[in-house]
């Protein structure tokens, strides 16, 4: 092979080699601008990621939960703690007397068979139930006392819907809107295979299946309000399983204690 073809050929195969090297060298800088720019913005959201404790002084719900979200009438709300150190509870549920009766410290549940929450509790059962739509959080307390603020994702059932006679049809239509189903006439199979324990009887009644009834965690005002435990206790009368009912007894007046977000419902939205 003649050396001039020999030296033109090694010539194209450095000229291609210095080729690919600027091409891979130019590949290389959009990588690793790639790779700082996602590090940045890692960095980013890690700086901007809210820690609970002394480090950066935010007040969280719990130890580990800064805040959470809930849905309310259709838009999303954060649940959290007033930030301001100075904030101190004023207005109606800063007073302590009020006159007894009616405003009696009420006991710790309606019925020896219904749990009571506190806040904390309160926080699961809206990051599950009411997420998961088999939860009721409902406001128990007269409309009047609903506009003026309620707890996020709450929705205002006033206490006397609830004190309806069990049988009435006001009752009935309560019962239905939340997932108990009437069962109608029994067949004799039916009822016989009940009466043996065969078939689990133990959300069922002779009128009603609340089997996938919701889970209802109900409040009102506080330690000294009647509203809620009368609504429960008027739920109890219609045989609504105890085991599927709440008592937030802390009710508002603890809510706005410890600076947890209050919620001015849109009330002609909701009409």
């Amino acid at each position: 092979m003649p050396w001039q073809y020999r030296k033109k050929k090694q010539n194209y195969r450095e000229r291609w080699q210095e080729k690919m090297k600027l091409v891979m060298n130019k590949r290389l800088r959009v990588f690793v601008g790639v790779v700082t720019c996602v590090g940045a913005l890692a960095s980013l959201a890690t700086a901007e990621e809210v820690k609970v404790g002394v480090d950066n002084k935010f007040v969280g719900l719990t130890a580990d939960k800064p805040y959470i979200y809930v849905i309310h009438d259709g838009s999303s709300v954060k649940v959290q703690r007033v930030q301001d150190p100075n904030y101190e509870l004023s207005g109606y549920y800063a007073k302590t007397i009020r006159p007894c009766p009616p405003h009696c410290l009420k006991p710790i549940s309606p019925s020896p068979d219904v749990e009571t929450y506190g806040e904390v509790e309160i926080f699961n059962f809206m990051e599950t139930k009411l997420r998961d739509g088999s939860g009721v959080l409902i406001d128990a307390r007269t409309p009047s006392w609903y506009k003026k603020g309620t707890i996020p994702g709450s929705i205002n059932i006033p206490f006397p819907q609830f004190t309806k006679e069990p049988d009435s049809p006001e009752m009935a239509q309560l019962l239905e809107q939340f997932g108990a189903r009437e069962r109608g006439e029994i067949g004799f199979f039916t009822s016989l295979l009940e009466k043996w324990g065969i078939v689990d009887t133990r959300y069922k009644t002779e009128n009603w299946d609340f089997t996938d009834a919701k889970d209802l965690l109900l409040f009102c005002n506080g330690p000294d309000c009647g509203q809620s435990p009368r609504a429960i206790r008027g739920l109890l009368a219609a045989d609504y399983p105890a085991d599927k009912i709440k008592y937030y007894r802390g009710g508002m007046r603890m809510w706005e204690f410890w600076g947890l977000t209050t919620i001015i419902p849109d009330t002609e939205k909701e009409q």
